[in-house]
């Protein structure tokens, strides 16, 4: 087996987004090479509604899927194509833009007021940047969860590990997106297949990922307190590593728990502006046309 080393350990930064929500985002808006076929990976999960209920009213996508992860409070959504719904703590939204989408999500937090989750977006290839767009919501209680014989605890959104696979299907970017919990001071090796990047991004408890002699510290907020001893990490944590076929972590005396998110890249040119992600300048500013033109929906509601 060959463990996977560290290239990037970076904190998420904050930023504001659609009607002024307060969030952090992990990556994104830079050289999408190093997590292809991955683009962006937003953190929002805030305690302050006055930072989050302005939400993400009507705006455009295309090229594009989102993933959309709650863990606190609930997202509202709907979209052009008449889709309405909600997504409570625990569950999953992967919606495919494909051709053009037009949509708006609006969080609400808990009774305590936290309004917690995270969303990432995934590139198209070519040959889908217009496919038709579509939803696909999965409750909490149907994401399956694994518990190992160390109490290592997995649930499974998307992808096969452990003998489960997760309900999200039909992803182009074949996906794994597991949602780990390690308990403290416990040591795991975690497969992710050779062939695919992968990162992790870490929301409870501390960590060393990688071998035993290199692996570096990721520390993470535990009670309320942020441990800033190390400048370059925090709570908020975003580890990219190299290739192999495995991950090993380390948790710390509080334990950990992150997402790990794996995928096989594209390799494809990326031209991005805002919501819209396709190959070329040529296409980009065509579907800016479109939109400006009021053409921009390929498929509508029946």
């Amino acid at each position: 087996m060959s463990i996977r080393p560290i290239t990037r350990v970076a904190a998420s930064r904050p930023t504001m987004e659609g009607a002024g929500v307060r969030l952090r985002r992990a990556f994104g808006f830079g050289d999408p090479g190093e997590t292809d076929p991955f683009l962006l990976f937003d953190d929002f999960r805030n305690d302050r509604p006055d930072d989050y209920l302005a939400g993400f009213p009507w705006h455009p996508h295309r090229g594009i899927e989102t993933i959309t992860y709650v863990l606190a409070g609930t997202v509202e959504h709907g979209d052009s194509l008449g889709n309405t719904g909600a997504l409570g703590a625990g569950d999953v939204q992967w919606m495919t833009a494909g051709s053009g989408i037009i949509h708006q999500e609006m969080p609400r937090g808990d009774d305590r007021g936290r309004m917690h989750g995270f969303q990432l977006w995934a590139n198209l290839p070519s040959s889908l940047k217009m496919t038709a767009p579509r939803y696909q919501d999965v409750a909490s209680a149907d994401i399956p969860e694994v518990t190992d014989d160390d109490a290592t605890r997995v649930r499974i959104i998307c992808g096969s590990f452990w003998g489960k696979t997760g309900p999200v299907d039909g992803v182009a970017a074949e996906p794994q997106y597991l949602d780990v919990s390690v308990p403290p001071s416990t040591r795991r090796s975690l497969p992710v297949e050779t062939d695919r990047n992968a990162f992790a991004y870490i929301f409870a408890g501390s960590a060393t990922f990688g071998n035993a002699s290199d692996g570096l510290p990721v520390m993470t907020e535990v009670g309320g307190n942020e441990d800033m001893t190390i400048p370059t990490m925090g709570n908020h944590s975003l580890v990219v590593f190299d290739r192999g076929d495995e991950v090993v972590v380390e948790a710390g005396e509080h334990g950990v728990r992150f997402l790990l998110v794996s995928g096989r890249p594209l390799g494809e040119p990326v031209a991005w502006q805002g919501p819209i992600v396709m190959n070329t300048q040529q296409e980009l500013q065509q579907a800016f046309r479109e939109y400006q033109a009021g053409t921009f929906l390929k498929h509508t509601r029946p």
